[in-house]
């Protein structure tokens, strides 16, 4: 499925207003990261000047925070990083990734704003930027213990299994923990999809970096029950 398919019945969150339609503006320079970027985002966004980047004990590194807003540049993972870090034929694996995310966003899913995405050309590619909306949070493995993590990442889960979404990236480090409670990070290459077996999937992939992260014990008995 290349589109959202209708929320199912019993959705537990709460849909947000729409987002604002993407408009194209051409030779932005963007905070930290130079010129000649073409933003597709809500015509009125703002760009502040003054940016930092964000230190991060996970990722791929590069994030960057201007005012509320937090730039996320594309970069490969894998074997493939070694080769090509940050090139891609085309944008289109970013306006993918923007689709969905505005879906979450407006379906009232926890996760941050999405505000749009940058693309340049560089070399025989494009490189890009993911644009969101910045959140007071921490990534759960910094804060293991924090109340309430295990069930709602379990009820979150449920609701992307009834909505036939499937995200290869989430895993514990895309979990963030905030005063409202969690957010999910990273919707690179997630799509709707009619496999059966998404939430196996799902307790897999976060069981595995459950495991690599060295989470404690007790947790990882509990996300398996």
């Amino acid at each position: 499925m290349s589109q959202a398919p209708p929320l199912p019945q019993q959705w537990p969150f709460a849909p947000r207003a729409p987002l604002a339609p993407v408009a194209l503006r051409e030779g932005v320079s963007l905070p930290s990261l130079g010129c000649s970027w073409n933003l597709e985002a809500a015509a009125g966004l703002q760009l502040p000047e003054a940016a930092s980047e964000i230190p991060s004990a996970f990722g791929r590194g590069g994030v960057i925070r201007a005012g509320d807003l937090v730039l996320r540049p594309y970069r490969r993972g894998g074997l493939v990083r070694f080769i090509n870090r940050r090139t891609y034929p085309d944008p289109v694996r970013f306006r993918q990734e923007l689709e969905v995310h505005r879906a979450l966003w407006e379906a009232g899913f926890p996760t941050v704003e999405p505000l749009g995405i940058a693309h340049r050309r560089r070399g025989w590619g494009v490189e890009g930027v993911l644009l969101t909306r910045y959140a007071e949070a921490t990534p759960w493995p910094k804060c293991w213990e924090s109340p309430g993590v295990l069930p709602a990442l379990g009820a979150a889960i449920d609701a992307l299994v009834e909505w036939h979404l499937w995200s290869p990236d989430l895993n514990a480090t895309n979990v963030m923990v905030g005063d409202q409670g969690i957010l999910l990070l990273d919707w690179d290459k997630a799509r709707w999809t009619d496999a059966p077996d998404l939430r196996e999937r799902y307790r897999e992939r976060l069981a595995r970096s459950l495991r690599k992260l060295g989470a404690p014990e007790e947790i990882q008995q509990d996300f398996m029950q």
